[in-house]
């Protein structure tokens, strides 16, 4: 999953194409053992929801979500190492309703080993 030469950071945007699929719960096959992640997302007026921790708190993640609601387009990405950069759009019904951007580091296994995510209605980038 580690080849950039097709798309950049490939592995973030295979977990994006998951996580709006039918089965989102898959993105589960694609973590390692020692899996952490901070997925920080904007409620508006100044607040915020964090998941945070290994894999229990990404499946509360996937336990509270709205599926198929809302879609994860990549605006840019870049591989760096092990590492991927990710800038996305949420959409909800094809219309923007946020920005947000995403960096993970994929281990020699290629599972994913740390995965940070930061979200907001606030700020666009088109």
């Amino acid at each position: 999953m580690s080849d950039t030469s097709v798309t950049p950071a490939p592995f973030l945007t295979a977990w994006f194409e998951i996580l709006d699929s039918d089965e989102p719960d898959r993105i589960l096959d694609l973590i390692s053992d020692d899996f952490s992640l901070s997925i920080l997302f904007s409620t508006g007026d100044g607040n915020a929801t964090d998941f945070a921790g290994d894999r229990a708190a990404l499946v509360g993640y996937l336990e509270q979500r709205e599926r198929g609601t809302r879609t994860h387009h990549l605006l840019s990405a870049t591989t760096l190492g092990q590492d991927e950069l990710f800038l996305g759009e949420v959409r909800r019904g094809g219309e923007p309703e946020a920005s947000f951007v995403a960096a993970g580091r994929v281990d020699a296994n290629d599972r994913l080993q740390r995965l940070l995510i930061g979200r907001s209605s606030q700020i666009r980038f088109e």
